[in-house]
């Protein structure tokens, strides 16, 4: 009796030693040190500047033998205005600083009537889905200029790497460009506009 007592407690220790194990999770202690950083197998490339245009310091002639679809349904080249100073507004319909800077420019304009400047404005739009649209900016505001589309190529010479609207180019007779600046400037644009056209009448 005393033997199988023994026995019956022998055994009851070994299923609670037993059950106690099963309840412990075996861990791994942590390591504190890290992998070296690998460089990535296709390193990005290394970074390279932009291509920047050429300063445009002059409109070459065969860019001025370009035709130029006039607003009005007829062409113009800026040939046809040979021995005049140029002055080139690039604008579009829905460019607010063009809005305001069109009536500073037309005061310009006025002043400069009977000289030997002509005023060009170009719209950097498409005239298929822009029509309606250019024709009404130019009635609202009293845009006095001679008016063209500036189709993709003449719009990219023009700017020169500017993306931005509005733009001017002051040319004098030569060709040569005497200013070109992006950008509005309220109560200074057409100061800076006759400046401009001064330096290129002399």
């Amino acid at each position: 009796m005393g033997k199988l007592f023994l026995l019956l407690l022998l055994a009851a220790a070994s299923v609670l030693n037993a059950a106690a194990q099963s309840g412990r999770r075996a861990t791994t202690p942590r390591s504190t040190q890290t992998a070296p950083i690998q460089p990535p197998l296709n390193p990005e490339p290394e970074f390279k500047p932009a291509i920047v245009p050429a300063k445009l310091s002059f409109l070459p002639e065969s860019f001025r033998e370009r035709q130029i679809k006039a607003l009005d349904g007829g062409s113009f080249r800026f040939a046809d205005f040979h021995g005049k100073v140029l002055v080139i507004n690039l604008w579009a319909s829905w460019c607010g600083p063009c809005r305001r800077e069109v009536p500073e420019y037309e005061k310009v304009r006025k002043a400069y009537a009977g000289r030997d400047v002509e005023f060009i404005g170009l719209t950097t739009e498409d005239p298929r889905v822009s029509s309606d649209r250019v024709n009404k900016f130019v009635r609202d505001i009293g845009f006095g200029f001679r008016l063209g589309w500036a189709d993709g190529q003449t719009a990219r010479t023009l700017m020169n790497g500017k993306n931005s609207i509005p733009q001017t180019l002051v040319i004098d007779a030569s060709g040569a460009i005497v200013k070109h600046w992006s950008g509005y400037s309220p109560g200074r644009s057409g100061d800076r506009l006759k400046q401009a056209i001064e330096q290129a009448l002399r």
